[in-house]
């Protein structure tokens, strides 16, 4: 019997791969309380034929003649996942394989191995233990984790690295730190050829591109190669495309290298010029901007660019003094809103831009006449509406180079409120201001335009804007913003009243509510409050009724209204409600509601009237 410290029978395995018996007690390792036979090796993936045999297990317990024990395996391959791999001949102990093994699925099978007594089926000796290491073969060619690879590449991008774009890597299954497993990544072709590709591997298994030169094609295809360092190497393959996004690497040059044109005055767009440029359209890098490279010292010209043609517009923004100046030489250059990339010299190594394309322009000027210039092309005056006529608003101060004799007119004056002296250009009020005339602009401007005309050929007018600013007097009474009121007797017993004035603070509101009328009838029936408006002191009839206001402002100023109250029956609305039209179809009940409240209107009628002669013979 075997023990934890001592060994006192002896076990013999057979190896099958060197014909020869070894001593089980030089195989046995110690492995917590079980023994452990040493680990057996079966290479993977052997072709057969099968079952193959493997090794022969003895026991010194076992009876020669083998009739009383019989041997018994168990674990991976045998009683555990994958079944059906190895088994053992239960009476001469001969371990067999029966299936090539997959080293990647299953690098080791640990099995349990016991001697019976074949009756009893007890153990005989204590259990026992061995490992069988499936040995890799180069089976496994190395794969890449993207097989496929696309990215976009900016045509400026500096040769090196695409350490910012995106990495190789490749794996091998086979055995790790053994050649099968080492792989070695190159590029084996490309298109276009240039510029040179090629990697630069970090570790066994990732590598960067890199390349030498400059892009100048649209797209290229690059084949990469993960090659493993087996005795029979394996391979496979990677196709990196790279769509190179087109950047500025080509300069504009301009159509034409010398221009000449005539102008005659400051304007706007008096030449335009066009360029070329390879790259892609409306992009940074073939849009235009155009600079004065000399000839523009004082500032009298403007270079823009047309954002739909690309082309250089030339304004003029600021005349010469053309008596002594007709010829203009200017130099005008180009470039891209987006900086020129540009790819190294071979030679020195160094990237060396090209100095912008340029275009000469000679301008001849012909003098015209320039128009009268205002000392003020606005002028502010102040005044207080409705003033007497004739006050002088405006004596402008003109000056023209080219002329000695000028008239002036009035080109806008819509009110027809002043007069202009055609010699001096003074401007007179004729006629009182209203502020609030519809001429009278938001803002209490009135606006005058003035003319100078000088004798050139043809004659120039030059012109100054007159803002008349009108301050406001109380020139406008309060008025009722609606003199039609509808008061709903079924629901309330007032109506509110709402006020307006043409005039601007002070002489507007808050304004003052008060009865037109002293009659003793009429403080009876109404009475005015400040929050309620005008207010019914007793029931009313249904119908019409006029209610004299006087409306003052914060000044005092008075406004004399008369409220046209109709007062009705609004149902839940707050309008009156449709009248029923008489039909046939009225019984006797409803004749005579109507009659009794046609006798009631003609006595209040009545009464109204005699109260009215009597109060006019009081006041005789």
């Amino acid at each position: 019997m075997m023990t934890r410290t001592s060994i006192s029978h002896r076990y013999t395995i057979q190896l099958n791969t060197n014909d020869c018996i070894c001593d089980l007690q030089e195989l046995l390792v110690r492995s917590k309380r079980r023994w452990v036979l040493s680990t057996l090796e079966v290479t993977e993936e052997e072709p057969g034929p099968y079952p193959k045999k493997l090794s022969q297990m003895f026991n010194d317990k076992s009876d020669h003649v083998r009739k009383h024990h019989k041997f018994r395996i168990s674990g991976m391959g045998v009683t555990e996942k994958p079944l059906g791999v190895f088994s053992i001949d239960e009476n001469d102990g001969v371990v067999s394989v029966h299936k090539p093994i997959d080293r990647e699925e299953y690098e080791l099978f640990h099995i349990k191995f016991d001697i019976l007594d074949r009756e009893t089926g007890d153990r005989i000796d204590r259990e026992l233990a061995f490992d069988i290491q499936i040995k890799d073969i180069n089976d496994n060619p190395p794969t890449f984790f993207q097989p496929q690879i696309q990215t976009d590449v900016k045509e400026n991008t500096p040769e090196g690295e695409f350490t910012l774009i995106f990495s190789l890597q490749a794996l091998d299954r086979d055995q790790k730190n053994t050649p099968a497993s080492e792989v070695t990544l190159s590029v084996i072709s490309q298109q276009p050829q240039e510029p040179k590709f090629d990697v630069d591997q970090v570790d066994d298994r990732m590598a960067q591109l890199k390349f030498e030169g400059c892009f100048d094609y649209d797209t290229y295809q690059i084949v990469v190669q993960a090659t493993d360092k087996g005795e029979k190497p394996l391979s496979s393959t990677a196709v990196v495309t790279l769509n190179i996004v087109d950047t500025n690497t080509h300069a504009p040059t301009f159509k034409e290298t010398t221009v000449r044109l005539i102008i005659s005055a400051i304007q706007h767009d008096v030449l335009r010029i066009a360029v070329e440029d390879k790259d892609t359209p409306n992009t940074p890098g073939w849009r235009a901007k155009y600079f004065f490279i000399k000839g523009n010292e004082e500032g009298n010209y403007k270079l823009e660019t047309d954002p739909e043609t690309n082309e250089g517009i030339l304004s003029v923004i600021k005349g010469k003094d053309f008596e002594r100046t007709t010829f203009t030489d200017l130099q005008i250059g180009v470039e891209n809103e987006e900086p020129l990339f540009v790819c190294k010299d071979k030679s020195t190594g160094k990237a060396t831009p090209p100095p912008p394309n340029s275009v000469s322009v000679t301008i001849k000027v012909i003098d015209v006449n320039d128009p009268p210039e205002f000392e003020k092309e606005t002028a502010n005056v102040y005044l207080k509406e409705e003033d007497m006529p004739g006050k002088v608003l405006f004596t402008p101060k003109v000056h023209d180079v080219d002329s000695t004799s000028i008239r002036y007119v009035l080109l806008q004056d819509l009110a027809d409120w002043v007069a202009i002296d055609k010699e001096t250009g003074q401007i007179k009020s004729t006629k009182k201001m209203d502020r609030e005339s519809s001429f009278v602009d938001k803002d209490n401007i009135y606006k005058i335009l003035v003319g100078a005309i000088d004798d050139g050929e043809p004659p120039a007018t030059g012109t100054s804007t007159v803002l008349v600013h009108l301050s406001d007097i109380n020139d406008n009474v309060p008025k009722l913003v609606n003199k039609s009121l509808i008061m709903c007797g079924n629901k309330a017993n007032k109506v509110m009243l709402l006020a307006k004035d043409l005039d601007i603070h002070p002489y507007s509101g808050p304004f003052t509510f008060s009865l037109g009328d002293d009659d003793q009838n009429l403080e009876q029936r109404w009475k005015l409050q400040p929050e309620a408006g005008l207010v019914s002191l007793k029931t009313l009839y249904y119908g019409n009724y006029s209610v004299p206001l006087v409306i003052q402002d914060q000044q005092g100023m008075s406004g004399h209204e008369t409220a046209e109250l109709m007062v009705c029956d609004c149902g839940e609305t707050r309008v009156c409600l449709g009248r029923a039209p008489l039909s046939s179809s009225l019984g006797p009940a409803a004749i005579g509601l109507i009659f009794a409240g046609l006798l009631l209107f003609l006595c209040e009628y009545e009464n109204q009237w005699k109260h009215y002669l009597n109060h006019k013979v009081h006041a005789q």
